[in-house]
């Protein structure tokens, strides 16, 4: 009996010391599992949060455009953008270029109506000298209003002038005196005569030196904008062509500027040139007219 009591105490305290060894592992078992599941949706929101490093970091490597560099609200580079934003020397250089050629197209303008003025009125003045029948009708002509001014008319009048200042002087323009009559007339319309390219030739010179000095002045403004645009490149530490391009684009502006300014001047030049050359020759074949109308009317007496 007793044997039997102190079997099952011997059990009872043996299932007891399991219990109480066995609650411990259970419960390393089940607790871990909660903060398992409580840390999963915090991963969760952490992926899907985005990270600033990686967004931020494009903007700083952003490239620099034109429409930066030019300060007119993004317009873009123009012509008059240019011209602004040109330092001052520059700025001289292309205002006196554009001055430069608005003469010279004011100056094709006036010698083309002056030639072309100036060839009616002598059709129209050799149409009447050569219906003159004596010397005082030739100066009659010669010295009216209608052809005020023309050179040819003006040599007709020194010449017939001459001859008449010779017979008031009481000489003989006639005879054994003919000839140094003819050779006093001759003498008058050299005179005119070498006047005349010089009346003609009016703002020529200022044609010949724009052509030949405004692509080097351009050419001047581009160099001093081009050192310009390298010392700004020196400065900023730079080499980025958008940085750099504009300020060599206005200096480049100059010399085409120049270049609009000399072509057109040099092709004014050349024509008027022509022209002045061809009238040089119409007067010299009148001059022979003139002096042999005289030399026949001096011949009849007249």
């Amino acid at each position: 009996m007793l044997d039997s009591k102190m079997k099952n105490t011997l059990l009872a305290l043996a299932g007891t010391a399991v219990l109480m060894a066995g609650s411990p592992v259970l419960a390393q078992d089940a607790v871990p599992a909660t903060p398992a599941a409580a840390t999963a949706p915090a991963a969760d929101a952490a992926a899907a949060t985005p990270a600033p490093a990686a967004d931020a970091a494009p903007a700083a490597d952003a490239p620099v455009t034109v429409a930066d560099t030019v300060g007119h609200g993004g317009g873009g580079i123009t012509p008059i953008s240019m011209f602004m934003d040109a330092g001052m020397v520059v700025k001289v250089v292309m205002i006196g270029l554009i001055l430069a050629s608005v003469f010279s197209w004011t100056l094709l303008l006036i010698k083309m109506f002056e030639f072309g003025a100036l060839g009616r009125t002598t059709d129209r003045f050799l149409e009447a000298f050569r219906g003159a029948r004596t010397i005082a009708d030739m100066r009659r002509v010669a010295t009216s209003d209608d052809f005020d001014g023309n050179p040819l008319a003006d040599m007709a009048a020194a010449a017939t002038e001459e001859v008449e200042l010779s017979r008031q002087a009481g000489l003989s323009v006639t005879g054994d005196h003919r000839d140094s009559a003819l050779l006093r007339a001759q003498t008058a319309v050299a005179a005119v005569q070498a006047g005349l390219a010089g009346r003609l030739s009016g703002g020529q010179q200022f044609l010949a030196s724009t052509g030949s000095t405004a692509p080097f002045v351009g050419l001047f403004g581009t160099v001093y904008g081009i050192m310009n645009s390298f010392i700004g490149i020196a400065e900023s530490n730079t080499t980025n062509l958008a940085v750099v391009a504009p300020g060599i684009a206005e200096a480049l502006l100059a010399t085409g500027i120049g270049l609009f300014a000399a072509i057109p001047a040099v092709i004014f030049y050349n024509y008027f040139n022509t022209r002045i050359a061809s009238y040089g020759t119409r007067s010299d074949g009148f001059n022979a007219e003139l002096i042999n109308g005289i030399s026949r009317q001096l011949d009849k007496g007249a």
